[in-house]
């Protein structure tokens, strides 16, 4: 009796996402009514999402750890075609802007600190 290989599952319900991404189901609702992921609906219309939103949810993260807006990771997904992963080239290019508003930051808040030194 031949074996069947395993078939990859295609698509994720919101509580597998959660689970691999670590953030909760209300997080990942809250990134699709603001359109940095997508959803399908099955015939009992609850969400499922395709694999490339746990790339997507990986990058949200990484962004708003170092303080990227929303809004500003939304316009960097806006470009990309739904359901595109970034390719090495191209996450080299957004973390390249990203890496220079850290450096900005950086830059302020090392000026910030060095100004409390000279307070008394």
């Amino acid at each position: 009796m031949e074996k069947k290989s395993p078939r990859i599952k295609m698509l994720l319900t919101p509580g597998e996402v959660a689970k691999r991404t670590g953030v909760a189901v209300s997080a990942l609702h809250f990134y699709e009514s603001k359109g940095l992921i997508h959803s399908q609906r099955n015939a009992g219309n609850q969400r499922r999402y395709r694999r490339d939103v746990l790339r997507a949810v990986a990058i949200i993260k990484i962004a708003q750890r170092i303080g990227i807006p929303l809004a500003t990771i939304g316009d960097a997904f806006g470009v990309l075609p739904e359901g595109h992963n970034l390719s090495a080239k191209e996450w080299k290019m957004l973390s390249s802007q990203w890496r220079e508003e850290l450096d900005r930051r950086i830059h302020t808040l090392t000026a910030l600190r060095d100004q409390l030194d000279g307070c008394i």
